[in-house]
């Protein structure tokens, strides 16, 4: 299985099938520990007993991971070939799935152009109002002042709104580095 990179198309059903085998490894490798502590005292009283307690954190932490990977979804590959088209003249993003402590984002597609950024999700149920809003604070407190962000719910107003970007002449910004791997640390 090739590794599917954060930001591009399939991403987040690579990380299932990862998190799903990691999380499986992790809790048999601590009943493994348990087992052979068990088996070799004839008592659960010993040390492997404490390191596979102890190996069950990261067993949790990964599963924590699991659930919240099985609940995002991914661009339709309906939305992934209109958008395609604009792949090789826009810096766009696949698969973004932000957290808040209120409401989850679930992003199919995002572009980055000068101080405007894009995006569209297949989620009727995603606020998106509240979306730009979470995304504009994260975006001030990383120290980018000026910055319009835009999520679409509706597949031809995103792409129009796309074609309207890929005209715009306008320069690269200067952060545009940092507010890509600010998105990659806010995101799933």
């Amino acid at each position: 299985m090739k590794k599917i990179e954060k930001g591009c198309y399939g991403y987040i059903e690579y990380q299932k099938k990862v998190t799903i085998v990691r999380t499986i490894l992790f809790f048999a490798l601590s009943l493994a520990i348990y087992g052979m502590g068990i088996y070799s005292t004839g008592s659960n009283k010993n040390l492997l007993t404490v390191v596979a307690v102890l190996g069950l954190l990261p067993s949790c932490k990964s599963a924590i991971n699991m659930i919240m990977f099985l609940k995002a979804k991914g661009c339709t590959e309906a939305a992934r070939e209109k958008i395609a088209t604009y792949d090789n003249t826009l810096n766009g993003f696949y698969d973004m799935y932000f957290t808040s402590y209120q409401k989850n984002f679930p992003i199919s597609h995002m572009v980055l152009k000068g101080n405007v950024i894009c995006a569209y999700t297949e989620n009727e149920k995603c606020d998106c109002r509240a979306g730009e809003k979470h995304l504009e604070l994260m975006l001030q407190q990383e120290g980018c002042k000026n910055m319009t962000v835009k999520i679409f719910d509706q597949l031809g107003k995103y792409i129009d709104r796309l074609g309207q970007l890929e005209e715009l002449n306008t320069e690269e910004n200067k952060n545009k580095d940092d507010m890509i791997r600010m998105f990659y640390s806010i995101s799933l």
